[in-house]
């Protein structure tokens, strides 16, 4: 069994950068698909981006695409989220999350289909 540790939120003005990073223990990341949300107060809990083990293929929710990014470091069996150009409306909690499983990729969103998640990290965007 996988377990996911998160890392690297903090406070920073809008339009700075941070770069979140997903570490895994237990087992290789390099079987487990992995993707990252995000939960505001008062909010749903959201999806933000995912990397496929298999193909490595990426996905971004649209509010993000262009600038975040995400990566895998299998050596650190780690996976990152850089985050650029950061504003307000960009801070929440940050999830990284795992599932084994051979997703659909189209199902990728879905918080449902993750087994396993790390406690988070907060992630404050000052205007």
């Amino acid at each position: 069994e996988v377990q996911l540790v998160e890392s690297g939120g903090g406070l920073v003005q809008t339009g700075g950068s941070l770069r979140l990073a997903c570490a895994a223990s237990g087992a290789t990341l390099a079987g487990y698909d992995i993707a990252w949300f995000r939960q505001a107060p008062g909010k749903e809990r959201e999806e933000v981006s995912f990397i496929s083990s298999r193909n490595r293929r990426t996905f971004y929710e649209n509010s993000v695409k262009g600038r975040f990014t995400i990566s895998s470091d299998r050596a650190k069996n780690t996976v990152y989220l850089q985050m650029n150009n950061l504003k307000p409306e960009d801070t929440a909690v940050y999830y990284c999350a795992a599932t084994a499983s051979r997703l659909i990729l189209s199902s990728w969103p879905l918080p449902s289909v993750y087994d396993y998640w790390g406690q988070g990290t907060q992630v404050t965007v000052s205007s």
